[in-house]
């Protein structure tokens, strides 16, 4: 279903990834801190077509800034809800906003103790242009005020107290996702957002705190996504579900607005493999679908594209031999960019083979070259070795066969391109 198109060699091991929500832009952080933007070539309609970006999205993928932003590991990443700055987080117990363009740093906050020790990020996202939530080891999960600033350089400040602190689980929150707001909201921001730790779910308010929470599963929840426009089976379903992956190869389904418990299971692996990381797939993508798709990254290294109505398993990619996916999502303009290991891979929807070949021979006339990533000076501290905190997080990992991750060495950033060599 999905064929890659360019493969991404990083420096060391990917602990998070994060995606632009309206432009062909992907960063990524890194082990030893480093943060990184790329920029992929648009595709055939998205922009002009110049000698360097061929009609098939196969051009020059851009390093638009690198930096060491954290000292031991980055933790999470997660962009604007307008794209313009890009929040990160590490091991270090700092959040900076830093400028998706150039990456200059407007804003820092230093993550709360807890009991008096340090307690490090798990999960960053942006809410909405008002609210930023952060999620912490001890189960915490901060609710900042993000105003636009007077300083029209920098156009953000961020509160360093948290306005509130919501505990919606016992454990360390695995996957954050927000309910898109209903049509009686006058901002169309979300207001609520379902969250997974340990072996239970629960929905939280932006004003109301922790809502609901499901009875014990009985079995680790890791990842979540929501999925909208399926077929309704009854007058009270909205065809609106959240998608909770599990430690043991389950997918489950709950409708929304009814969270005793779930409505259905899909058995995405039946070795139990975990299921890391979910995402939707950009509409169009997979035209022989008859329903949803929803990847589906797990603890070997494979993708699995699973229709949602039919309940099944439609397709399978491999991203990686031994390690595992750590992040997945589609860019803008639909191609599927999944992250683990050292390394970051870029997919498109597969195409006819004598489509393939035509599409080959017009790069190749073009004469393309290989990308070359560039190094950002401007470092906000000094390379470190991997902190303890990184070990901790690869423990929390269920059922990946990862190897503590080492920084290689060399500042050129090759990408390989099929067809092109």
């Amino acid at each position: 279903m999905f064929d890659t198109i360019c493969t991404l060699p990083l420096t060391s091991d990917l602990f998070a990834q994060a995606i632009h929500p309206s432009a062909p832009v992907v960063a990524v952080g890194l082990a030893s801190g480093h943060v990184q933007t790329y920029r992929l070539p648009p595709l055939n309609g998205s922009t002009p077509t110049t000698a360097s970006t061929p009609r098939n999205g196969c051009g020059t993928i851009e390093t638009s800034w690198r930096t060491k932003r954290h000292k031991g590991s980055c933790r999470s990443l997660a962009f604007s809800s307008d794209g313009g700055h890009l929040f990160s987080t590490g091991t270090d117990g700092i959040v900076k906003a830093a400028r998706t363009e150039t990456g200059r740093v407007d804003a820092k906050i230093a993550v709360p103790l807890h009991n008096s020790l340090p307690d490090s990020p798990s999960l960053l996202h942006a809410l909405s242009p008002q609210s930023l939530l952060l999620a912490t080891d001890s189960s915490a999960l901060h609710v900042y005020d993000l105003r636009t600033s007077s300083d029209t350089r920098s156009n953000l400040s961020v509160t360093g107290t948290p306005l509130v602190t919501h505990h919606p689980h016992d454990d360390y929150i695995s996957s954050l996702t927000p309910l898109p707001a209903t049509d009686a909201s006058t901002s169309g921001f979300p207001k609520q957002w379902i969250t997974t730790g340990g072996t239970t779910l629960a929905i939280t308010d932006l004003r109301r705190g922790v809502l609901v929470k499901s009875e014990d599963q009985e079995e680790e929840l890791l990842s979540s996504v929501f999925v909208s426009g399926l077929s309704t089976k009854s007058k009270s379903s909205k065809g609106e579900k959240v998608l909770v992956g599990s430690g043991n190869g389950v997918l489950t389904l709950w409708e929304r607005g009814q969270w005793d418990d779930q409505d259905e299971r899909i058995v995405v692996d039946t070795g139990k493999e975990s299921l890391d990381v979910l995402a939707t797939v950009t509409p169009g993508v997979g035209k022989a679908a008859r329903g949803e798709l929803v990847a589906v990254g797990m603890g070997d290294g494979r993708v699995k594209i699973v229709e949602i109505g039919r309940n099944k398993v439609v397709g399978e990619c491999r991203h990686d031999e031994a390690e595992g996916v750590v992040g997945l999502g589609f860019e803008v303009e639909g191609r599927m960019v999944s992250g683990g290991g050292a390394v970051v891979k870029v997919w498109q929807e597969a195409v006819d083979k004598e489509d393939y070949e035509e599409e080959g021979k017009k790069a190749s006339a073009l004469g393309l070259k290989r990308g070359i990533g560039s190094e950002n000076t401007d470092s906000d501290g000094e390379d470190e070795d991997s902190s303890e905190e990184e070990e901790k997080v690869r423990k929390r990992r269920k059922k990946r066969k990862q190897v503590r991750g080492k920084d290689r060495t060399g500042e050129q950033h090759v990408v390989a391109f099929n067809g092109l060599d």
